[in-house]
């Protein structure tokens, strides 16, 4: 009997559907291919569906959520509710309520020409960021004291645990053992200035005393930019705080072609996690069928990966790096290429391409 994955599906807002829907049809092919299933429920959290209900994600729905094998999210904002509240209600909610404590995004280049660096090529630029996802200021600890004053005072909290810090550093480790490419683990800070972060140094050199096989680096987060933009073929894995793996992260999609090509996961290892692709909601190119679908099928690649179909999750990573560097899809931009005809190209490649046995 073939196996069977409950997805749990939330499109969102603005460009999320149609990009969900072209991932929701390469996720059905391929699973015909490989002789799984996959049964997505939809959940109608997001804008619309706030606007009608005031609903954001209410306690059964989080829990009907909990019970799935995974989560493939769309994108969420809309201009119609003020900043933050969707984000901080669904995506943070579901971060901080299901301890998805790694942040994992890899920044892959599938074809040359989509890099904006000279001369640097898919063999150039293969690194994995392990974004620690739970701590930091986005814990949400602090506030504004009379605000609309001259005296307004506004406090943001950096909080790092030892627990928190030393579990994801642990988990790049591991990851860099796995990839066994480099065999090397960068880890990223700013504890010059900031001391807390002290605890993230010492963190980084005890666990590594486990993992005598693993190299081990250091950079603080400005040079570590700095890095990427001149020598990214320097990088394999790299383990870093929630704040700076933001940022860097956000570079580093911009090295593999854009936010069209960049996909994340949001992981508890062994537990329910939550995939999605990084760029926004794109509220102005909604329902006009021109958006790029490639990050959010590189979602459900590592979707996938992560629940041990990796027949499956090859195929789908082969199968893009095939149709973009041939130019069947032309380039990641808006308008390149219709939003369903990138899933028609990817549903119809998926067959013909080889995967090991």
């Amino acid at each position: 009997m073939s196996k069977s994955y409950a997805i749990a599906v939330i499109e969102g807002d603005g460009i999320g559907p149609e990009v969900v829907r072209e991932g929701l049809r390469v996720l059905e092919r391929v699973a015909a291919i490989e002789g799984f299933q996959a049964k997505p429920t939809r959940f109608p959290f997001g804008a619309n569906h706030y606007l009608a209900t005031q609903e954001v994600l209410p306690d059964p729905a989080f829990e009907e959520i909990r019970g799935h094998d995974a989560i493939l999210l769309g994108a969420i904002g809309d201009p119609r509710i003020p900043v933050g509240h969707l984000e901080f209600g669904i995506i943070a909610r579901l971060r901080f309520g299901l301890d998805l404590y790694v942040n994992l995004r890899p920044v892959k280049l599938y074809a040359e020409h989509l890099c904006p660096l000279k001369d640097k090529t898919p063999e150039d630029v293969d690194m994995v960021f392990v974004r620690e996802n739970t701590e930091d200021v986005y814990t949400g600890l602090g506030g504004i004291f009379k605000k609309g004053t001259a005296d307004e005072v506004a406090i943001q909290e950096m909080i790092f645990t030892r627990k928190g810090t030393e579990r994801v550093i642990r988990y790049a480790f591991d990851l860099a053992r796995k990839r066994g490419k480099q065999k090397k683990l960068l880890m990223i800070d700013k504890a010059n200035a900031i001391r807390a972060m002290d605890l993230w140094t010492r963190t980084f050199e005890e666990v590594g005393a486990d993992y005598p096989d693993i190299a081990r680096d250091h950079a603080y987060i400005d040079a570590a930019c700095m890095w990427m933009v001149k020598n990214p073929e320097w990088f394999d894995v790299a383990v870093v705080a929630n704040m700076f793996g933001d940022i860097i992260t956000d570079l580093g999609a911009m090295v593999q072609g854009g936010m069209g090509a960049a996909a994340s996961g949001n992981i508890h290892p062994g537990q329910v996690s939550m995939f999605e692709p990084i760029h926004g909601s794109a509220p102005k190119y909604a329902g006009k069928n021109v958006s790029s679908p490639v990050a959010t099928i590189a979602a459900v690649q590592m979707m996938l990966d992560y629940v041990g179909e990796t027949r499956a999750a090859s195929r789908i990573d082969a199968t893009l790096g095939e149709l973009l560097r041939t130019k069947q899809i032309p380039s990641l931009t808006t308008g390149a290429l219709a939003t369903d005809a990138t899933g028609d190209l990817v549903c119809a490649a998926l067959e013909k391409t080889a995967v090991p046995a």
